[in-house]
């Protein structure tokens, strides 16, 4: 049929990286490597190639932040025994769970604890604030995927800020912020303040992002690990 590509099922998702990097190039978009193969396995063109698939939005090749660290982080955290937490679930069900248990990672959203939401309206704060400080008690380094609360942005540079310099036992300092919350109100003030916390992070900068950002994200990091 004419306009029509035919493309068997199994090939859909090849055939559309194809055209990613098709359209990348015809627009002179040359997306940056931040570290050779020699330092470390995973890479940020997969991980910006994989937003853009999810969003079909080429403006992701050019606002994706990722500081000098995020990559060296992303994976020692994958290959060592973190977890992920994410602010939705959502993103906690984009997420590939075949990878997750290649490589031994667990992945939590506490948005929908019963607790968590009772001692959320008690002390007058969002959810998302309280299910980072659950986060915060895990056992192991947490990567944590953000992609609707810029509240939990917030809380997680407060507790990181609260707790630097200090040796307390139990605590771990976020291991990697994939900070892609969408909207508008605090949306950019948050990112920015994660962007300038020092963190290892993976940031969406502006109002876009959402949380099958955040599980793309996620998911391109895993598959470099995992995928042959």
């Amino acid at each position: 049929m004419a306009g029509f590509e035919y493309v068997l099922p199994e090939e859909i998702e090849n055939r559309s990286f194809e055209i990613i990097e098709e359209e990348l190039a015809s627009r002179g978009v040359k997306l940056r490597t931040l570290m050779s193969d020699s330092d470390c396995l995973i890479k940020s063109s997969p991980v910006v190639k994989r937003v853009i698939h999810t969003t079909a939005d080429f403006d992701y090749a050019e606002n994706l932040f990722f500081s000098d660290d995020s990559l060296t982080k992303a994976y020692e955290l994958l290959t060592s025994a973190s977890v992920i937490v994410t602010d939705t679930n959502m993103a906690l069900s984009g997420i590939n769970r075949t990878a997750l248990n290649k490589l031994g990672i667990r992945a939590y959203c506490f948005m929908a604890d019963e607790t968590v939401a009772a001692e959320a309206k008690e002390r007058g704060m969002t959810r998302a604030a309280v299910s980072m400080e659950r986060a915060e008690k895990l056992d192991r380094p947490v990567i944590y995927a953000i992609g609707n609360a810029p509240t939990a942005l917030i809380a997680i540079n407060e507790a990181y800020e609260r707790h630097k310099g200090l040796k307390e036992e139990g605590y771990h300092p976020p291991g990697l912020v994939i900070g892609v919350p969408v909207g508008f109100v605090n949306v950019v003030a948050a990112k920015e303040l994660i962007m300038e916390s020092g963190l290892p992070c993976i940031v969406a900068r502006g109002r876009k992002g959402g949380s099958n950002v955040a599980a793309a994200i996620v998911n391109a990091l895993i598959y470099q690990l995992t995928r042959s």
